[in-house]
Formats: C-alpha cells, sequence, structure tokens
C-alpha cells in the first residue's frame, strides 16, 4: 500500500494535468508541477484561492479574467465556487492553453481541482462552449451585485434538502435576511443610493460566508443564506457577524451619517422538510424578527 502511495504521488507530482487541493476555507494546501508552473506558485506556498487570483492578475499570470473590475468578477466567481459537490466548467490561461477544469467537493468543503489541456480542440467549438458558459453564469447571478440570483439559490436549496433526504438526521440551516425600511431609503435619498446600499450589503456580507455557503439575493432587499452542515448555534453566530457588520457600515460619502441596518430569520432543517416547508419557517421567524423591532435575528429550530 505504501508503494502504491508513493507511485501515486510521484505521478501526480509528474503529470502534464493540473491537481490541485483546497481546504474548507479555500487555502491552497498542495499543488503539483503543472498548477504551480501554470499560475506561479512556489513549491511551499499555500494562499487563499483569492489571493491567488488577485496576484495573478496584476501580475498578468495565471486565468485570463474578462471583467472591467476584479472585486465584482471575485465576488461573482466566489458565489459559485465550491457549491456543488461537482462541477466542470472551461477556462484559459495568459500562456495561450485553453482548459477544462473540473471541482470536485468533499462534504466538508475539502475541494480537488483537476485541469486538463484542450487547446487542441477546435477554437470555433471553443466559442461555443465559451458562450453557453458566459450564459449559465448570467441566468445564476444577480446582475446588481454579482452575487448568486434567485434561481440558483433555489437550486442550493433543494440541493440541500434532498442531500439529507438519505441520513438518518437532518444537519443545515437557511436564513433569510431583509434590509429594514429599504422603501424610506429609495423615497429620501433615491433608488441609486438604494442600489448602492444592495451593493454595499452584499460586499460586507461576502467575506463573512464560508465557501460551503451559498448567499444570493432572491429579490428586491432580500437575501438568502443558506448553511450547510450547520447548527443552530453555529448559524447563530454567522448571522450575529453579519448584522454587526452592517450596523458599521456607512455607504454614502456625501453623507456619513447615514446607515441601515438589516433583520433576520434562520430556521434548522427538519428530517423530511421540503424545501418549501424549510422556507417558510425562516420566513416566519424573519417575520417576527421585523414585528419585534428589526435590526435582530429571530430562530426557528
Amino acid at each position: 500500500m505504501n508503494q502504491i502511495s508513493e507511485r501515486l504521488a510521484e505521478l501526480q507530482e509528474e503529470s502534464a494535468v493540473l491537481i490541485a487541493l483546497y481546504d474548507q476555507d479555500d487555502r491552497l494546501q498542495y499543488a503539483n508541477a503543472a498548477f504551480r508552473t501554470t499560475f506561479a506558485l512556489e513549491p511551499d506556498e499555500c494562499p487563499l484561492w483569492a489571493e491567488l487570483m488577485r496576484r495573478n492578475t496584476k501580475a498578468g499570470k495565471g486565468t485570463v479574467i474578462r471583467a472591467a473590475d476584479f472585486e465584482t468578477w471575485l465576488v461573482s466567481a466566489q458565489s459559485r465556487r465550491g457549491k456543488l459537490p461537482f462541477r466542470a466548467f472551461e477556462t484559459d490561461v495568459v500562456d495561450g492553453r485553453w482548459l477544462w477544469m473540473t471541482e470536485t467537493v468533499q462534504k466538508d468543503g475539502w475541494m480537488l481541482c483537476v485541469a486538463s489541456d484542450i487547446t487542441h480542440l477546435k477554437a470555433s467549438e471553443r466559442d461555443i462552449r465559451q458562450d453557453r458558459d458566459f450564459a449559465l453564469k448570467a441566468s445564476q447571478t444577480d446582475e446588481l451585485t454579482s452575487i448568486s440570483n434567485r434561481r440558483f439559490m433555489m437550486a442550493a436549496l433543494e440541493s440541500l434538502v434532498q442531500r439529507q433526504a438519505s441520513m438518518e438526521k437532518a444537519s443545515g440551516c437557511i436564513c433569510i435576511i431583509d434590509l429594514d425600511f429599504f422603501k424610506r431609503i429609495n423615497d429620501v435619498y433615491g433608488h441609486q443610493v438604494g442600489d448602492d446600499v444592495l451593493v454595499d450589503f452584499a460586499r460586507r456580507v461576502h467575506p463573512l460566508v464560508r465557501r460551503r455557503d451559498s448567499f444570493g439575493r432572491i429579490g428586491g432587499e432580500e437575501f438568502m443564506l443558506i448553511l450547510p452542515d450547520t447548527t443552530l448555534s453555529q448559524g447563530e453566530l454567522i448571522v450575529d457577524r453579519i448584522l454587526t457588520t452592517v450596523r458599521g457600515a456607512r455607504p454614502i460619502s456625501n453623507s456619513p451619517s447615514f446607515s441601515y441596518t438589516c433583520s433576520a430569520g434562520l430556521a434548522e432543517l427538519h428530517l423530511g422538510e421540503t424545501a418549501r416547508e424549510l422556507y417558510a419557517r425562516a420566513d416566519e421567524a424573519l417575520y417576527h424578527a421585523k414585528q419585534s423591532g428589526r435590526d435582530r435575528l429571530r430562530i426557528v429550530a
């Protein structure tokens, strides 16, 4: 067995296929030579994926990113990254190669990335597939905030419920978050400022969300957070950090005294429960948060 493990390790290191392993925090824990060469990594480096993308973009290395604003692209990419047990897509790198990349995610959040060189495929076929991938991304992304949209979030909610169907014990929570008095913000400051507040909220919450979680805008000023394999007490800590962070926001530069808050309803998944039932209980908890004064979290077990 040791001989097989050693031989496998040698083959991984020597393979032309790019191989990388990320932990649940999206920090690189292993990369073979092909991956390190492509993404300009030293053998002992273990950066976060976001740090690697940011660094390579500034240096003109690694993945080709066709976006006017890198940070907006990053938020959008992280909204999809590691949310499914398996995902495959195509990408190109600055050295001219075209890669077919797969992501395989374990239940605890560790992710294996494997990429193969498919540059030899016809360019016309690549263009067709890239157009398809762009269309899929657009169908899953909220245009204003660049995080996941309602379609993606509802599919993620169904996936959460379905994964629990064959298990003896359910584990997971969802939270519905609503910005307080948002109509008043639009009426007093205008809809452009209202849009700015929505974007500000998404940007502040996004760094607080773990890679295995899903966070998206499901309509108007309402957002959803899906927390797989998370207890109520763990979920409460995450949502409390969100509420605290939002209270300190001052998103209008010419009105430094302006602030806003949000209310949240958290519900734990019950074994045998449908996505609709789980959503309804979280929505009920949000209603109680609003009725009891806003700027707070209410929980239903």
